[in-house]
């Protein structure tokens, strides 16, 4: 018959090992300095498509294409085309192989955009692109100026220089988009068709080369249509415009980063409907109206430079033809900009 509990002593006592935290935890983390940086060209639910840096720290445009996924201490960060990492593993790029992601490297630029101009939650597109590139068509749909400003702003905002590709010259001329953006400084390029019904892009191609280019633009402007005249291996899916609407019908679904026929890389964006600008400081918004920056110099103090504002100059800086033709035009686009900004969010 065992012992009574009534006839225990504190010599019976054994105390249970606290096993919870017996082992000493470190803060130190995986020294990856020496993994190798990559490029990412793709992200496709989970799985991150990258390539490797060559020795000079460029990413060789007939590399290896390495599937990754993300380190679990990266589970809260994005990671977007365009992206600089380092990855561990198998870097092969053969069949079966997965490499690991575990480290994101500082952006030099990033492409954001919001869902509108209050919503506080941003959008990353694309990292450390040195250029944005607007497609337009000239006709069929219509230019839509607000966008175009838009993207503009965002592309300054990012640090990016934008360009802007004028599509279906067929239908409609260069000289409404050119003239618009004269006096602003930005560059335009026709993308119009050959006999053959290809979009040139003898005008575009030598901008690109060498560079890390995004395209960006509404539906239907024939942005995929450009995409597979500059890399046929590209393969965008072309989608035509709604007669009803006027709007063209999403095709490409995802950004996608491919190798240009020489050097250089280009990223191919969903089409956007809009483009918010939450993100942006209000005052960065005239950077992209380069034509009125230096009215606002004779502003009042804290002018908002909308249509109440008490003298702001710009009204008179464009009454006398200072901002060239377009300048009424310009100025309202940016007013509409800085008023959907200004506008408290509920």
């Amino acid at each position: 018959m065992g012992r009574r509990y009534n006839n225990f002593t504190e010599d019976d006592y054994r105390p249970r090992p606290n096993r919870k935290g017996s082992r000493p935890r470190t803060k130190e983390r995986p020294d990856y300095s020496d993994a190798p940086t990559a490029m990412v060209t793709a992200v496709d639910r989970g799985r991150y498509r990258v390539v490797v840096h060559d020795d000079d720290g460029q990413a060789p445009v007939d590399g290896p294409i390495v599937t990754c996924v993300r380190s679990s201490r990266l589970r809260r960060r994005s990671i977007v085309p365009g992206d600089r990492v380092r990855v561990v593993g198998d870097t092969s790029g053969a069949d079966g192989t997965m490499a690991r992601i575990v480290e994101i490297l500082d952006r030099r630029t990033l492409l954001r955009r919001s869902a509108d101009d209050t919503d506080p939650t941003e959008r990353v597109l694309v990292a450390n692109a040195d250029q944005l590139v607007i497609v337009t068509a000239a006709a069929d749909p219509e230019p839509s100026w607000g966008l175009i400003d838009r993207a503009l702003v965002a592309a300054f905002d990012a640090g990016m220089e934008p360009l802007i590709a004028v599509t279906k010259l067929d239908l409609a001329p260069l000289d409404a988009i050119g003239d618009y953006y004269a006096a602003a400084g930005v560059r335009v390029v026709a993308c119009g068709f050959d006999a053959t019904g290809r979009p040139q892009i003898g005008q575009l191609l030598p901008e690109l080369t060498g560079r890390l280019s995004v395209l960006v633009g509404h539906s239907g402007v024939g942005k995929s249509t450009l995409m597979n005249a500059i890399i046929p291996a590209a393969d965008r899916a072309i989608g035509d415009v709604n007669a009803v609407t006027g709007r063209g019908r999403h095709t490409s679904s995802s950004a996608l980063c491919l190798p240009l026929p020489d050097s250089g890389w280009l990223i191919d964006t969903p089409g956007v409907r809009s483009f918010g600008l939450a993100h942006v400081d209000i005052d960065s918004v005239l950077t992209a109206f380069d034509e009125l920056v230096e009215a606002t110099a004779d502003c009042p103090r804290g002018c908002t430079h909308l249509d109440d504002a008490p003298d702001c100059a710009l009204d008179a800086w464009v009454a006398e033809g200072k901002a060239g033709e377009a300048g009424p035009q310009r100025l309202a686009s940016l007013r509409r900009l800085l008023g959907g900004l200004q506008q408290p969010a509920y």
